[in-house]
C-alpha cells in the first residue's frame, strides 16, 4: 500500500535552445493553472526520489541531470490532500528541482492538458504560486550565471 509522505516536490524541467534555456510549464485539468511538475512522496522516498518519479509519471520524462535547489517554502496541507498526517500537521514543505533534458518528448499524463516550453519571462508571468516563481528563478539564475563562466 501506497502511504503518501508529508513533502512536496517541484520540478522545472528545461532544455538550452540555441543557447538561452527554455522552460516547460503544465496547466493542471483540475485548477487550469500554469506550474512546474508538482507531487508528493510516495512511502519512504526522498525528495529527490520523488522528483525523479514525478517527472516520469507527469510528463513521461526519465532522463536527464536532476539538479536540486535551495528554494523551498512550506504548503498548507489543506491545499494538498487535507489532514491526512493527524491533525497536528498543518504544513509540509515543498523542495524544487530543475531537470535538464535534451531532446526527450514530453507525454502528459491526465492531470495536465497542455505544456508549454518558454523563456524565463514568459514563463514568470504565466505562474500562478509564489514558490514556482521563486523556484524558477532560482534556476534561471544558475543556468545564466554557469553560462557566463
Amino acid at each position: 500500500m501506497t502511504s503518501r509522505a508529508p513533502f512536496q516536490i517541484l520540478v522545472f524541467p528545461f532544455r538550452i535552445d540555441n543557447g538561452s534555456p527554455r522552460y516547460a510549464l503544465f496547466k493542471r485539468r483540475d485548477g487550469l493553472y500554469w506550474q512546474g511538475i508538482a507531487g508528493g512522496g510516495e512511502n519512504k522516498e526522498l525528495p529527490e526520489q520523488a522528483a525523479l518519479r514525478e517527472a516520469e509519471e507527469e510528463a513521461g520524462l526519465s532522463q536527464g541531470e536532476l539538479i536540486r535547489l535551495e528554494s523551498s517554502c512550506m504548503i498548507p496541507v489543506i491545499d494538498i490532500n487535507g489532514f491526512q498526517w493527524g491533525p497536528n500537521v498543518l504544513v509540509v514543505p515543498e523542495y524544487a528541482f530543475g531537470f535538464k533534458i535534451g531532446d526527450e518528448k514530453i507525454i502528459l499524463s491526465d492531470e495536465h492538458i497542455d505544456f508549454g516550453w518558454f523563456e524565463f519571462g514568459a514563463a514568470q508571468e504565466l505562474l500562478k504560486w509564489d514558490s514556482n516563481k521563486t523556484g524558477l528563478w532560482e534556476l534561471h539564475h544558475r543556468i545564466e550565471t554557469s553560462m557566463l563562466s
